[in-house]
Formats: structure tokens, C-alpha cells, sequence
């Protein structure tokens, strides 16, 4: 059976008992072999520390190193505190970057995808500050293609992406920016000479969102963090999936935080990571 590796995040969070509770909900697919990776020990529900945040950290250096050295087919990763890890020597802004990094590679993509959106992302943890510059067409033709083909993968035989403009109004031809004009139009340009999906826009990132939650569109391409998942969040909070795209093997996590104000509790909603689960299955 294809093995799929769950990391438990920080233990002082909800990750271990949400994963608890999507395996035990009935409600996953047969012909899976699920393992638990980390150390439920380091850390006290609600009272996060440099211990549970190193165990956060062990258990990803092992799911990454089972990834490239044996059969294990995807991982599923439960949610950590960025400021955690990284007073522990977490040299990368999210774990997106770290299984990138991981395998070796430069280029990887996040998307969110839920019930109702599915927003791919050209930029992902930066600050917002850098936006502007950091944003070329090579990443948005990247994020393009990558979420093309997570789409295609989903069994979706002709993807119809939306691509959001960056400032309002989409920049109305200039008069509130011009990346509109000389980055996005040219890497969507570039997207739709490829042949792997219908591509348009830049659309009004104010009211796009509403045109593909409506099945206008199967996806979203946001040109930067909020942009995208604020509306993502909104709609589809509960049951919504981050996906790392461009890897050898699938990567997902629940779209929700470590919420250590409620851990323990018993009033964490595990419907995010059993979503999350499921979809590793499915692109497996």
C-alpha cells in the first residue's frame, strides 16, 4: 500500500489531535498506509516552547529524508509556528520553501485549494512592501503552469484560470500602476501560447473571486499571500488544503494554524486535515 507520512507539527498545538481525529473518522480512503511522524511528548497542549517547536522541526527533517530515501509517497504536514521554528534555526519563511529546498530544487508553487476556490499563488511570504519587484512574469508563467497542472491532475481536462491583477481597478491602463501592462499581461500572454489552459485577464482583484467561487473559473492565480487567501479563507476555512506544487512527491497540510489558544481541548475542528489527507491520496 502507498504510505503517506503525517508530520504532527508543534505538539503544543492542535496537529495531534486533529490528526487523531481524521484517522479515526472513517472518513479517509481505503489502500492508504498512514504513518505519524514526531514527538507527542515535547510539548504541553497550549504552552508552546523551543522544545516543542524543535520537535516540530525533527519531524520535518525526517518526513523530508523518508521522502527522498524510501518508498513513502507523500507527506501531509501538521501545522507549526513559523516564529517557533525559527528560534530553533528554521532558515526558511514556511515549510512550502523547506520541502523545496528539501528536494533540491528552486522553484516550487503554493496553492490553496477548497470547495469553492482554488487560488494559486505568485508570491508567497514576503513582505508586502516587496511585492511590486519581486512579482515577474517568469513566477506568475510558473504558478501558472504549476496550477494547470494540478487541475489536469484533479481530472479537469480543459482549466479555465483567472489571473488577478496587483493593484485596484487592475491599474485601469495605468493610472494606479503599470504591472498590469508590462508583467502580468505579458506572462499570461506567454501562459496561453503554451497550450495547457485558457488563461485570462488581469482581472479586478476585487471581484474576481466571486466569478470563480460562482464556477466561472476552476482557479485563481493571486499575485501575492493576502490577495488570494483571504477570500480562500472565507469561503472555504473549514475544509480548505495548502498544496505544495512542482515536487517529485505530493505535499499537503491543513490551510489552519497551530491555534495553541484551543489546544487540548477538544473543540478543534480536524475537517482541514482530513481534507488535506484525502487530497494526497487522490494525487497519488
Amino acid at each position: 500500500m502507498p504510505e503517506i507520512l503525517i508530520t504532527l507539527g508543534d505538539p503544543a498545538g492542535i496537529g495531534p489531535e486533529v490528526i487523531d481525529a481524521a484517522l479515526t473518522s472513517g472518513k479517509l480512503p481505503a489502500g492508504f498506509d498512514f504513518r505519524v511522524i514526531g514527538d507527542r511528548n515535547a510539548g504541553s497542549p497550549g504552552k508552546p516552547t523551543r522544545q516543542s517547536a524543535q520537535a516540530a522541526l525533527n519531524a520535518l527533517n525526517e518526513a523530508a529524508r523518508l521522502l527522498r530515501e524510501s518508498s513513502a509517497a507523500a507527506v501531509v504536514t501538521g501545522p507549526v509556528s513559523k516564529e517557533g521554528l525559527q528560534s530553533v534555526g528554521f532558515p526558511f519563511p514556511g515549510q512550502t520553501e523547506f520541502f523545496t529546498h528539501a528536494f533540491g530544487l528552486t522553484q516550487s508553487g503554493m496553492l490553496l485549494t477548497g470547495p469553492n476556490l482554488t487560488v494559486g499563488l505568485a508570491t508567497i511570504h514576503i513582505a508586502l512592501a516587496d511585492v511590486p519587484q519581486s512579482l515577474t512574469r517568469e513566477s506568475i508563467v510558473s504558478i501558472g503552469k504549476l496550477t494547470a497542472d494540478f487541475l489536469l491532475k484533479k481530472g479537469i481536462s480543459s482549466p479555465q484560470i483567472a489571473v488577478c491583477g496587483l493593484n485596484p481597478h487592475a491599474g485601469e491602463n495605468g493610472a494606479f500602476g503599470t504591472e498590469e501592462q508590462n508583467v502580468i499581461a505579458p506572462a499570461i500572454l506567454a501562459l496561453n501560447q503554451s497550450g495547457i489552459a485558457a488563461f485570462t485577464g488581469p482581472h479586478v482583484p476585487d471581484a474576481i473571486f466571486r466569478d470563480a467561487a460562482q464556477g466561472k473559473y476552476h482557479a485563481v492565480l493571486a499575485m501575492y499571500h493576502d490577495q488570494g487567501l483571504i477570500p480562500l479563507k472565507l469561503l472555504d476555512f473549514d475544509e480548505a488544503v495548502n498544496v505544495t506544487l512542482g515536487l517529485p512527491k505530493p505535499r499537503t497540510s491543513p490551510d489552519h494554524g497551530t491555534a495553541f489558544a484551543i489546544a487540548g481541548k477538544g473543540i478543534a475542528s480536524p475537517s482541514s486535515m482530513i481534507a488535506a489527507i484525502k487530497l494526497a491520496c487522490e494525487l497519488i
